[in-house]
């Protein structure tokens, strides 16, 4: 998404969804931790102004950022504080459309005299994007049940083709009835592919599970410092989900150990 400036030259990039709820429904999932480590990253939110909100997106990569504006079920904006670019605020957004669904809104706001720091930016609409799929399916199938979420990692020194094909061949995926099954020797995953990666983002896959329990699952590779990581995030629901998630976790992460023996 392009950067834009604003007429007190801010500039910002912004993403947007719409999703079935109402505002109410889709206020519990973007605005408390509980809901947003339902579809996001494990969070933390502290729901009143001044209050902190924490997302942790892995070791050592927790974000930090404090309530500026809070009006349920409507809007907040949060501000953290990056060095630079210096303070970046976030509003999040609720607009209630006809029919049952609401509109999702993310604006992200920085000051910069120069575009060194667009491109990042526009990175992350691409991942506000990418993650707002998820939302959309948490909402439509599994809204306001209790969630069992991980997420797992590993690097590759491979290109980012080369360590998708070794991720993708923990499934066999019938791309005409749209489902997946992992393969033999593969811990046990089938369910219905809502995205597999399109020619702008090749390396992607998020699937809806059926096994081993009712969730979601969200695979992607991506380069970070001159090597690869594999991301993959795991989102059960309910207590059938809560009982597959413990297992699951332990068998993906020794799958990983073992795919990406030096890295993981």
């Amino acid at each position: 998404m392009p950067v834009k400036k604003d007429a007190n030259g801010q500039r910002y990039v912004e993403a947007e969804v719409e999703v079935p709820g109402t505002p109410e429904e889709v206020w519990r999932a973007i605005a408390t931790g509980n809901g947003i480590s339902s579809w996001f990253v494990p969070s933390t939110v502290e729901e009143r102004v001044g209050g902190a909100a924490k997302a942790n997106f892995g070791p050592g990569m927790e974000s930090a950022a404090t309530i500026k504006t809070w009006n349920p079920p409507q809007s907040f904006s949060i501000e953290t504080e990056e060095e630079p670019p210096g303070k970046v605020a976030t509003e999040w957004t609720v607009e209630a459309r006809a029919g049952g669904t609401c509109v999702v809104r993310v604006v992200h706001r920085w000051f910069a005299s120069t575009d060194d720091w667009d491109a990042q930016f526009e990175g992350h609409t691409y991942g506000w994007i990418a993650f707002f799929r998820i939302l959309r399916l948490y909402l439509m199938h599994f809204a306001g049940q209790c969630c069992s979420m991980f997420q797992l990692g590993a690097f590759s020194k491979a290109s980012k083709p080369e360590t998708w094909r070794s991720v993708m061949s923990a499934l066999r995926i019938d791309e005409k009835k749209r489902q997946a099954v992992s393969t033999p020797g593969v811990p046990v995953l089938s369910g219905a592919v809502e995205r597999i990666g399109e020619e702008a983002f090749p390396e992607e896959l998020l699937l809806r599970l059926d096994r081993p329990g009712p969730g979601l699952v969200h695979m992607f590779v991506m380069a970070m410092g001159g090597t690869v990581m594999v991301s993959i995030r795991f989102f059960f629901y309910g207590d059938q989900g809560a009982a597959a998630a413990a297992t699951t976790e332990r068998d993906w992460t020794n799958w990983l150990a073992a795919k990406f023996p030096a890295e993981a």
